[in-house]
């Protein structure tokens, strides 16, 4: 069977980019096709065939600028003579066409600026001094927008989806049917052994260790609301470690306004991630995400979860056993939960175990035994 593999861009490190991984390994010799393609971004392809096209002339920082231009270059893409194509995608890839063959959509979410964060990504499209001027260009593009959105989703054969709450978005602005098929996590990779971690403090790989510190790991732009946890732990006096990069990175420093509790760390290898990740107290998660790989990473190595109430948090989180639910994305909300957090205690056997249900080899098992079955 000859198989593509389709994504909307590959230039940095995050959750889409590890399910775009695992099919990759799934799928060895399918080329893959993308928008843009930076190795300096991420270098987890370096083994693979990275096809781009003419979009790949724009640089990296104008990605966000690309939309309508993504949507053209893919509904456009010549897949000829594939028997299987296989999107991973949150944006335009979904508009490519399978035309000997099926295409099937590992969709995470419908285009979220389109739909179910429009009004958040007008508020602050997260351009500093270039938003008014983008607010209107995209107040004026939108409909069109949706409509090539909307008639690409018509095009999908079958739609794969990452949780429960992303298959109901998906029926909700597509009229499509999703099979929930959650992402695959490192989960054996988080977890360290009780006696790994007594050994592991005689000779601590946290630089400055702080004793009942939370952490945060993600990618940092707006829509994660990473404002919220420096903002929290700042009103509480909580020592908070914030890991990551991004267009938000200053931002958030400004926020922080240079107080000793609040530390920023660059990204950093897994090893040394699950390090952090099984000292800290709690692992902060503010954002609404359609599922989120990074707490479950935390749950693996032992670390329960302060996430807000909704999204793919509800499919992993159980309120008092692994971590604790937050109503509203407020700092207060936040105060709140964190307030209720030290108030309990967690098993942290059951804490990794809830992790378990997520790993690569069931995803593997998963989505091939779907794949198989529709390309009978």
């Amino acid at each position: 069977m000859k198989v593509a593999i389709v994504c909307d861009w590959l230039t940095n490190i995050g959750g889409a980019e590890k399910v775009l991984l695992e099919v990759h390994r799934l799928y060895p010799q399918a080329p893959i096709y993308t928008s843009k393609y930076s190795k300096k971004g991420i270098d987890w392809f370096l083994d693979a065939d990275v096809r781009t096209g003419w979009l790949q002339i724009f640089p990296v920082c104008l990605r966000r600028f690309l939309g309508p231009l993504r949507q053209r270059w893919f509904s456009h893409l010549d897949l000829s003579g594939y028997d299987l194509v296989i999107s991973v995608t949150g944006a335009e890839a979904k508009a490519v066409k399978a035309p000997d063959g099926i295409h099937v959509s590992y969709c995470h979410v419908p285009t979220q600026y389109y739909w179910q964060m429009y009004d958040e990504y007008v508020e602050n499209p997260g351009f500093g001094i270039l938003n008014p001027l983008v607010r209107v260009c995209f107040k004026a593009l939108v409909k069109p927008l949706r409509k090539a959105d909307y008639k690409a989703a018509q095009g999908v054969n079958y739609f794969v989806t990452i949780s429960g709450y992303a298959r109901d978005l998906i029926k909700k602005y597509y009229k499509r049917e999703a099979t929930v098929i959650c992402p695959p996590v490192e989960v054996d990779d988080f977890k360290i052994k009780t006696l790994e971690k007594q050994m592991k403090k005689g000779n601590m790989v946290v630089e400055n260790p702080v004793e009942n510190f939370y952490v945060v790991t993600s990618r940092q732009v707006t829509w994660k609301r990473l404002d919220l946890a420096v903002k929290a732990c700042l009103k509480l006096e909580r020592p908070l470690y914030v890991i990551g990069e991004g267009p938000e990175h200053k931002r958030l420093m400004k926020i922080a306004g240079g107080s000793s509790l609040i530390r920023f760390f660059p990204l950093m290898k897994k090893e040394e991630l699950r390090n952090y990740l099984a000292d800290a107290k709690g692992y902060l998660f503010p954002s609404m995400e359609p599922f989120g790989i990074a707490p479950v990473e935390a749950l693996a190595a032992g670390c329960p979860v302060i996430a807000f109430g909704d999204g793919g948090a509800l499919d992993y989180i159980i309120d008092g056993k692994n971590g604790v639910l937050f109503d509203k994305q407020t700092v207060k909300s936040l105060v709140d939960g964190i307030i209720k957090f030290e108030k309990m205690k967690f098993n942290s056997d059951f804490v990794v175990k809830t992790a378990d249900k997520f790993s690569a080899k069931r995803f593997d098992d998963e989505l091939k035994g779907f794949l198989n079955e529709k390309t009978k």
